[in-house]
């Protein structure tokens, strides 16, 4: 079992990175492959899906991501392909709030999940969750509302994604869109 891999991203696709370690290429699906910037390195925590067929690594930007992760994937019909889509269109503080408060249209708004999902997940997880969003939270909230913006402004999700990593979440939200702006004009 692989707590965490670091090394060079060599690549990122839609739905993957690769991280070299050592001339080993480890491909690893994550929520947000755009966290990651090509040709740095990083550090990428790691969850192995051993399956039949399947040997697969999925990994996460952040401790919180991971074990966000970990507890949707306990539930009763939640795959990884599953769980994936949810960590990447949701900040955890909202799936852990949607959860406590059983917000089930909240939840229904995520790809593949319905109405029955969505009350497993409430029914598996409320009360479980103490998961430490510190930290987390505030850079996950900005870049939520930066894609809002850009997305009004009439951008595409995919064209946004690619210019994230090079955005300073530090900054002021106006301060990030002018900057986003600028790498969009690019």
């Amino acid at each position: 079992m692989y707590s965490y891999i670091k090394g060079i991203v060599a690549e990122i696709s839609s739905n993957y990175i690769v991280i070299d370690n050592n001339g080993i290429g480890y491909l690893i699906y994550t929520p947000n492959p755009f966290a990651f910037k090509e040709g740095s390195e990083a550090k990428c925590y790691i969850y192995q899906h051993i399956k039949e067929e399947e040997n697969s690594l999925y990994g996460f930007k952040t401790v919180e991501e991971k074990e966000m992760f970990l507890k949707l994937m306990t539930v009763k019909g939640v795959g990884p392909k599953m769980t994936l889509p949810i960590l990447a269109t949701g900040s955890i503080a909202g799936i852990v709030d949607a959860i406590e408060r059983e917000n089930i249209l909240y939840l229904k708004k995520f790809p593949k999940i319905g109405d029955k999902v969505a009350k497993q997940i409430i029914l598996d997880l409320k009360g479980k969750l103490n998961i430490s969003t510190d930290g987390v939270n505030e850079v996950q909230d900005s870049t939520e509302e930066l894609i809002e913006v850009l997305e009004g402004l009439g951008y595409k999700l995919v064209d946004i994604k690619k210019i994230l990593p090079n955005v300073n979440k530090d900054q002021d939200i106006s301060l990030q869109v002018k900057e986003a702006l600028r790498l969009m004009m690019k």
